[in-house]
């Protein structure tokens, strides 16, 4: 039995993984911003589901937070950072304050919490840090800058971090899903108002598809909280795993198209070196 900290349990992947490990025998520590979704939360299998009400933007109260469930609960085996949420629109129309909120919490709530649970894993020479990105944490798209920004901050954080860690014991693992059936697209998305004619052509049709597609996307949560679970169990996680065929097909196609970049300029590239 591994005790799982997730963020973020009230929808989307976090509430798959949780009721997924709960259902595998696991203890989970989930965190939840509204006291009612905490309680429902603790009630789901009591002595095994601990709701914990924690907003991680409001950094000051996370490591008490963590500090609390490894004193009250038990040694955190897996964090799991799911907290997050996508913000559409084109960079001009943007404002810059949404960049700010989108990094305060998919970057900097998710920092957050790794450095709360370090100082426990590093001192038992034991623990697995899974980061929930995207896709889009490696490839990009047009009006998702914003959230690609943030995601690809996530993705290098973690990669920086799995080689810091890894003489401790600790593993550290960003997942980057496809496109899948939770609210990311829906509620779970700040979308800016449009005011620019110029980028109808090229942004309109991708905000009006990906409203559209809300809610039907191939992939299924329940099949990805198996994945991570197993993920979480394995003595050599990867440091990146796709979930989704999607996600297969666009990162494939951007190494490959990033490959014919560096030939195409590689005699530039070299032309550098100080005489």
């Amino acid at each position: 039995m591994q005790t799982f900290f997730v963020t973020g349990v009230s929808s989307g992947f976090g509430r798959a993984l949780a009721l997924a490990a709960l259902a595998a025998g696991h203890r989970v520590i989930g965190t939840l911003r509204k006291e009612s979704d905490r309680a429902a939360f603790d009630a789901l299998e009591p002595g095994r589901s601990f709701g914990v009400l924690l907003d991680v933007t409001d950094t000051a109260r996370v490591a008490p937070a963590v500090d609390a469930a490894e004193r009250d609960i038990g040694p955190i085996d897996v964090l799991v950072n799911n907290a997050g949420y996508g913000h559409e629109g084109t960079l001009e129309e943007s404002p810059l304050e949404d960049l700010r909120r989108q990094f305060e919490v998919n970057v900097f709530g998710a920092v957050a919490v790794i450095k709360a649970v370090l100082p426990h894993m590093r001192a038992r020479r034991a623990g697995r840090i899974v980061n929930i990105t995207s896709m889009g944490g490696l490839t990009a798209f047009p009006g998702l800058s914003y959230y690609h920004g943030s995601k690809f901050a996530l993705e290098g954080i973690g990669e920086s971090l799995a080689r810091e860690v890894a003489p401790f014991g600790i593993r550290v693992s960003n997942v980057e899903p496809g496109a899948f059936r939770t609210d990311w697209a829906g509620r779970s998305m700040v979308r800016a108002p449009r005011s620019i004619a110029d980028y109808d052509e090229v942004f309109g049709p991708l905000r009006e598809r990906r409203q559209a597609n809300s809610g039907k996307q191939p992939g299924d949560p329940a099949k990805a909280a198996q994945a991570i679970l197993k993920l979480a169990a394995s003595d050599d996680p990867p440091v990146h795993l796709l979930l989704g065929e999607d996600a297969l097909g666009f990162v494939r196609e951007k190494i490959a198209a990033l490959s014919r970049e560096i030939d195409a300029w590689e005699a530039v590239s070299r032309d550098t070196r100080h005489d």
